[in-house]
């Protein structure tokens, strides 16, 4: 199933570092299958707030999500955003593509007390 890395990144002053951080991340999710989904793009808030910015890196499986992660060359590059953009950063594993969301419901409805 494939995974993803999302981040939600808050505003930050342009830097040097972040642009380094730009310039170099890429070659570090490559070798792991990963690419850009969602990449300096604007966003239509619909409920709550969502301040900042998303991002979304798709991979072929969480195996992979986690070895980019925790990958020297990504570790050597992370200090570079994280100095100067806060935010969270999630791995997930995503749904397969037969996925329905009535089994879920299902699952839902026997833990309710009385059901």
């Amino acid at each position: 199933m494939p995974a993803y890395a999302i981040a939600h990144l808050q505003e930050a002053a342009p830097h040097p570092e972040l642009a380094e951080y730009m310039e170099r991340i890429t070659a570090t999710f490559e070798p792991y299958g990963g690419r850009f989904l969602v990449h300096a793009a604007q966003h239509e808030v619909k409920e709550g707030s969502w301040p900042g910015h998303v991002v979304v890196i798709g991979f072929p499986g969480i195996t992979e999500a986690r070895a980019w992660w925790d990958s020297p060359a990504y570790q050597d590059i992370a200090p570079l955003r994280s100095r100067h953009i806060k935010g969270d950063i999630i791995l997930v594993e995503g749904v397969s593509e037969n996925y329905d969301s009535s089994s879920t419901a299902q699952a839902m409805r026997e833990a309710l007390p009385g059901e």
